[in-house]
């Protein structure tokens, strides 16, 4: 696993947990609700990754892009898929979203080598 994927998960991993150890309700139902939005339902949860990705991008969260990159490359998407959906992130949010977009792409060939699906 590159360097960079390892230490996203190890890190997002280890706080969540540390997160819902809290007792504090709305924290967990936020995490679910975040959770089910990404299950299947009249939208494939393919589509529903395509859909977080670009907003990520949009809204620059680097994190929240990387990790829809994740699950995107684990739902089945292509790497065409995948770069379509960054260039509508692209149109929306204007060339502000090129340095995450630069980020996206290199996390994206980390896991699609570790993956062997470029």
């Amino acid at each position: 696993m590159g360097k960079r994927v390892k230490e996203f998960d190890a890190f997002r991993r280890r706080m969540n947990e540390r997160i819902l150890a809290e007792d504090n309700r709305v924290i967990k139902r936020v995490f679910s609700v975040d959770s089910l939005t990404y299950e299947d339902g009249a939208l494939p949860a393919k589509t529903k990754e395509l859909l977080g990705l670009t907003a990520s991008m949009v809204l620059r969260c680097d994190d929240c892009v990387s990790y829809h990159i994740g699950q995107c490359i684990e739902s089945g998407c292509s790497k065409d898929e995948i770069v379509e959906a960054m260039s509508v992130a692209l149109v929306v949010g204007g060339t502000i979203v090129i340095p995450h977009m630069r980020r996206a792409i290199e996390f994206m060939d980390e896991l699609q080598a570790e993956n062997g699906t470029r």
